[in-house]
């Protein structure tokens, strides 16, 4: 028997799209051994028991108790102990061959804790791609603000060689679930309820000498709900991602810190 991959996925107000990602499980050349989502406050949890009815998966109610405990959640009633965990988006569609390619991918670079690949804009509308980049890994600023690599520009091979990044987007995460349990505590911080939560995942793993591998290879389509505009995005969410941005240099501390605080600080009081 080959290595095993359990998939969780959180979903909130997602019946637009789990389908289609869960379909897009149910296609993958090689199957997860066993697929967990976890719901986080759905105002109405009836298009999970539907779903149900068509795919193979456990579900677990919870309240809305955030991104960080929802995904805690699914790894904490993973029925067996499994090789990897895949963290999955409910409104990231893969390809055919993604599992196959990443569990090829981990075999060839032991000391990768998380592999991802390259993140493409979906047109949930128009039911296609939409020609841009979504994410090839996070980046970040010279002044301290993170940027999932390459958002928005058109996908011309850029991004085409696999590399080594300092995080990796969370949408999209196939972890070593060696380099998980190393880490001796949650997987991801529950002190933060969405956003940056990735980002602290990653900059612990690094801190214990795993590496975080982009690779090419490795495609999924990303219906991102705001697809990048600020403007679209609630008081609450951007004041939720602008607290998170701070609290990640409380728990790694860095004279970036001043870049956060000046952010929440402009989001709070003038609302921007």
């Amino acid at each position: 028997m080959g290595p095993t991959v359990a998939v969780i996925i959180v979903s909130h107000n997602s019946a637009p799209y789990l389908e289609q990602c869960l379909q897009s499980l149910s296609m993958q050349s090689e199957k997860a051994t066993e697929i967990v989502v976890v719901d986080s406050g759905s105002d109405d949890v009836s298009y999970l028991h539907t779903l149900s009815e068509k795919y193979t998966f456990q579900l677990r109610l919870k309240d809305n108790i955030g991104f960080s405990r929802a995904n805690n959640e699914g790894v904490s009633v993973l029925a067996t102990n499994v090789d990897y965990i895949l963290f999955l988006n409910p409104d990231v569609f893969l390809t055919e061959s993604f599992i196959q390619s990443a569990l090829r991918i981990s075999g060839e670079n032991q000391q990768a804790g998380i592999v991802s690949g390259k993140l493409l804009g979906y047109n949930l509308k128009d039911q296609k791609p939409n020609g841009r980049i979504d994410s090839t890994g996070v980046q970040r600023r010279v002044y301290g603000r993170w940027i999932d690599r390459g958002q928005g520009e058109k996908d011309l091979g850029q991004y085409d060689t696999p590399e080594e990044m300092t995080a990796l987007c969370g949408a999209l995460l196939f972890c070593r679930n060696d380099a998980l349990q190393s880490l001796q505590s949650p997987v991801f911080d529950p002190d933060f309820f969405l956003y940056k939560e990735d980002i602290e995942l990653c900059l612990r793993l690094r801190k214990k000498g795993w590496n975080l591998l982009y690779h090419p290879d490795l495609t999924a389509y990303h219906c991102r709900g705001w697809q990048g505009e600020r403007a679209s995005m609630s008081y609450f969410l951007r004041k939720t991602a602008a607290s998170s941005e701070v609290l990640l240099y409380r728990k790694h501390p860095s004279p970036y810190i001043i870049w956060a605080m000046l952010k929440y600080l402009l989001v709070t009081v003038f609302r921007l």
